[in-house]
């Protein structure tokens, strides 16, 4: 399994993190299944998405509306080489997710050595909980009480952290009632895991304990293998 989280990814600042991952996915082939979070009727996301990837010689050749799936689409999606989860709203992403049937299968498939890319709101879904994610919505993750997302890394993910002068001070706070570590990133910042890679993109930080640190790869090794 490989896991690339992004906090965004259309911006210049990624393209470090980029290279890598097109080099990791073209050493398998290059097609990419995109799950949307949400209906896209006019498929706006998934057009700029694919223009983004076809500069990293990257094919977007499948879209996925949970809302609408076929059995020939579940099968198709099966066979890319990586499949993108986009950004959006998480809990509207996960309750998709949920009544497709799609959770269980995507978190298999994933386990089964895929290659998992999510930016934003699809890197929030890769973690044990969505509850941090309350905090974009002025909630608290301590509220969350239905949030069990694909549980692939062992840390919980908040994107966009440089956002807003809230969320770090947010962060600490529910850090002290979480037995999870929480990983925060600023755009342009980002993760790929798994298959004995811990590539860090940018600084990260790791919260934990009411505490902030830097999230450099010996502690994300560490917290890996704990």
């Amino acid at each position: 399994m490989i896991t690339a989280l992004y906090s965004d990814q259309l911006i210049a600042e990624n393209a470090p993190m980029d290279r890598r991952l097109a080099a990791l996915i073209l050493a398998r082939g290059n097609r990419i299944g995109y799950i949307a979070s949400a209906p896209e009727p006019q498929r706006e996301f998934f057009d700029e998405k694919r223009q983004y990837y076809l500069q990293y010689g990257l094919s977007l050749d499948l879209f996925v509306d949970l809302d609408a799936l076929s059995g020939d689409e579940i099968g198709r999606l099966f066979t890319c080489n990586a499949i993108h989860l986009t950004g959006g709203r998480t809990g509207d992403f996960l309750r998709r997710l949920r009544q497709s049937g799609m959770l269980e299968r995507l978190r298999a498939w994933a386990l089964d050595d895929g290659i998992l890319v999510g930016t934003s709101a699809g890197a929030i879904l890769m973690t044990p909980t969505i509850a941090a994610d309350a905090l974009f919505s002025g909630g608290s993750p301590d509220a969350v009480r239905d949030g069990a997302a694909l549980d692939l890394v062992p840390f919980e993910f908040f994107p966009h952290v440089n956002d807003g002068p809230g969320y770090l001070p947010s962060l600490l706070r529910y850090s002290e009632t979480t037995a999870n570590r929480i990983l925060a990133c600023r755009d342009g910042e980002g993760l790929i895991l798994g298959n004995g890679l811990v590539e860090v993109f940018g600084a990260p930080l790791m919260i934990s304990d009411g505490f902030v640190e830097a999230a450099d790869r010996g502690r994300i090794v560490e917290l890996l293998c704990a």
